[in-house]
């Protein structure tokens, strides 16, 4: 068992029809046709979105993703058509709203490695590859990988697994010339946000992109490049063999799978709420990442 421990009622902002609530996201749509994207407060971890919130950050995942939309723009054009909020939407949706373009989605999470670790790693360990790909021996948790690779994943519902997929059954559901634009552009992105990240003392590790066509123009959409799509390691900390420490909230899953919890993730039981201090350092760590990729103070975001 999985998905919400609680879950929201969506607001009703007149003008606005609500669409989708997501584990972070509230989606609607505009009088106009377009999309408006709410980024919440709200964490997921193994699959169920928790009872606590960590203060700010839908924010973060929103000026993050800006950030790096601007930065990305010459490769591969973004959703984002506007962040000025809706007439009479609450006060609390500014800077976590984008205005996007309505897009015909593709159904595939586009997932770029670097890096060896979790999901990866496990397959890896079973048989030297990852989604099929062949990897060399001797690599392990952390490791550089020679190049980075293009595993895609398949969609899951709020509460599912995302499953890792192969690239021909990628090919077989959006069609061959469709998978190579995904796998191009993906390990394009990648490449390009791994060199700035790593100007700023970060590992891009791994990330995954949501893409859409609007007509025929590949499109980047949803979040982009944040701790909640990636996995960021400080680049004076990475030592292969082992967990790398993280901006994202492995606070939040290690406190989860401690005894302090007194949460069994196998049980059909709900995760409990967090302490204030998990809360706390999980906030922490996604604030230190904004201002270590962007080189900005948290208090100017917005």
């Amino acid at each position: 068992m999985s998905g919400f421990v609680e879950k929201p009622e969506p607001v009703e902002v007149p003008g606005l029809t609500h669409l989708h609530t997501g584990k972070v996201r509230d989606l609607y749509r505009n009088e106009a046709g377009e999309l408006v994207m709410v980024a919440s407060d709200r964490m997921s971890a193994y699959d169920w979105v928790l009872p606590t919130e960590i203060p700010d950050k839908g924010r973060v995942l929103t000026q993050l993703s800006l950030w790096w939309f601007d930065l990305l723009s010459d490769l591969v054009p973004h959703h984002v058509l506007s962040t000025e909020l809706p007439a009479r939407a609450p006060a609390d949706w500014a800077g976590r709203t984008l205005v996007c373009k309505s897009l015909d989605m593709v159904p595939v999470e586009c997932v770029a490695r670097g890096y060896l670790t979790g999901s990866g790693l496990v397959e890896y360990e079973e048989s030297r590859t990852v989604c099929g790909l062949a990897l060399p021996e001797g690599l392990s948790d952390g490791s550089e990988l020679p190049a980075p690779i293009f595993t895609p994943a398949t969609k899951a519902a709020v509460g599912d697994h995302d499953e890792n997929v192969s690239y021909e059954e990628v090919a077989r559901q959006v069609g061959a010339e469709t998978a190579a634009l995904l796998r191009q552009t993906t390990l394009a992105v990648y490449g390009r946000a791994r060199d700035i990240a790593r100007e700023r003392g970060i590992i891009l590790a791994d990330t995954k992109f949501e893409f859409g066509f609007d007509g025929g123009t590949l499109v980047l959409a949803d979040e982009v490049l944040t701790p909640d799509s990636s996995r960021f390691w400080p680049a004076d900390q990475w030592q292969p063999g082992r967990a790398q420490p993280s901006y994202d909230k492995q606070f939040v899953r290690n406190w989860l799978t401690s005894p302090a919890s007194g949460w069994d993730r196998r049980s059909e039981q709900p995760p409990p709420a967090l302490p204030q201090e998990i809360v706390d350092a999980t906030r922490a760590k996604y604030l230190e990442a904004y201002e270590l990729l962007t080189g900005k103070p948290w208090s100017a975001a917005f």
